[in-house]
């Protein structure tokens, strides 16, 4: 790939000539001159302790960038979603919670 077709927070399939085994997914977090470094959002199962050894981060040459497809995204993105739900509480509410310590007064 060319520096001037990748934008922050794309997601792109990479592979590395040395630190990863199999090619990946990385979400772009910052361009330099000729790479990227990528945020490691899936991988293979072999790769998982390099991953790790990472922390999730990578440096990458623009020549083992290419397009992610775009099926691989949807998954992805759907597994992001989160189903956490925001309630309100009032003051009445934290009155009606029980408190475990008071009960051992």
């Amino acid at each position: 790939m060319k520096k001037t077709d990748i934008k922050l927070d794309d997601i792109l399939s990479a592979k590395s000539e040395e630190e990863l085994t199999k090619p990946f997914l990385g979400k772009v977090e910052k361009i330099y001159e000729n790479s990227a470094l990528l945020s490691i959002i899936d991988y293979d199962k072999a790769d998982k302790t390099a991953v790790s050894d990472l922390n999730k981060k990578i440096v990458v040459n623009f020549k083992n960038l290419k397009s992610a497809p775009k099926r691989k995204i949807k998954e992805i993105q759907a597994l992001a979603k989160s189903d956490v739900k925001i309630e309100k509480i009032t003051k009445s509410d934290l009155n009606n919670i029980e408190n475990p310590i008071d009960k051992n007064k």
